[in-house]
C-alpha cells in the first residue's frame, strides 16, 4: 500500500531579507570577514563571516542592534535565510554568547583596518566607482553617560554646543560624490581633530593603492 507523501508547508515573512543578503553577498562581506578575522579551531557551526552578515541583515531590517533579539528573529526566518545563503544555520549560531564572541573577534584594530581596505577596493572594482576625490571630516556624538578619564566617553570641545555632556568622536573618509566610507576611526571625545587626518589619509591611500587623492 502506497501512503501519500505529506509535505510540510512553512510560512514565513520574507520582508527585505533577500535584497539585503544579495547586496552584502555582492559586496563580498562574508568572505572578506572570514579572511581578515580567522577563528580558532574550537569555532563550530556557521562561519564568523556569515554570522556577522546575517546579523547585519537583522540590524538593517529591524532597526534593532540588541543581541538578545537576533536568535528569535533567525528562528522566525530560518527557511528564508537558509535558502538565500545556502548555509546550514541553526538558532544557536545566533545566541547571545555566539554574537558576543563575534564582537570580540571584530575588536581587532589591525584586522579591521585590513578588512576596511579590502572591502573598499572590492566595492570600487565591482561598482566601477570614480576614486579621484575623497573627503574627510570628524563629528561627535554626545551622550548622557557619565564622563570618565578612560574609555571613549569623555568631555571635549562640543560640536553640539553641550560641553556638559560626554561625547565620542569619529573620523570618516568618504568617496566623493557617492559618500562611500573608505576609512573610519572612533576615538575618545577629548581628542583634537587635527591628529586624526594624517592616519585617515594614509589608510585611504592604502585602500586606493595610489597617492595624490
Amino acid at each position: 500500500m502506497n501512503l501519500p507523501v505529506v509535505s510540510e508547508i512553512v510560512t514565513e515573512r520574507v520582508d527585505d531579507i533577500p535584497v539585503l543578503l544579495a547586496h552584502l553577498e555582492q559586496m563580498g562581506v562574508p568572505g572578506l570577514l572570514d579572511e581578515h578575522f580567522p577563528t580558532h579551531g574550537n569555532w563550530q557551526g556557521l562561519s564568523l563571516g556569515w554570522t556577522t552578515t546575517i546579523w547585519l541583515v537583522h540590524i538593517l531590517s529591524q532597526a534593532d542592534h540588541r543581541l538578545n533579539r537576533v536568535q528569535d528573529w533567525v528562528a522566525r526566518h530560518a527557511e528564508t535565510l537558509r535558502r538565500c545563503t545556502g548555509q546550514a544555520l541553526g538558532e544557536l549560531d545566533f545566541s547571545d554568547d555566539r554574537l558576543g564572541a563575534v564582537l570580540r573577534y571584530l575588536n581587532d584594530d589591525a584586522a579591521w583596518t585590513g578588512y576596511e581596505q579590502s572591502q573598499g577596493r572590492d566595492l570600487i572594482r565591482v561598482y566601477e566607482l570614480p576614486n579621484e576625490t575623497v573627503r574627510l571630516d570628524t563629528t561627535t556624538a554626545s551622550t548622557y553617560q557619565a564622563a570618565g578619564l578612560e574609555g571613549l566617553f569623555r568631555r571635549g570641545v562640543s560640536k553640539d554646543h553641550r560641553p556638559d555632556l560626554a561625547q565620542v568622536k569619529a573620523m570618516l573618509a568618504t568617496l566623493d560624490p557617492l559618500g562611500l566610507p573608505l576609512a573610519s576611526a572612533v576615538v575618545d571625545g577629548s581628542r583634537a581633530d587635527d591628529p586624526l587626518y594624517e592616519p585617515a589619509i594614509a589608510q585611504v591611500r592604502a585602500t586606493l593603492q595610489r597617492a595624490g587623492v
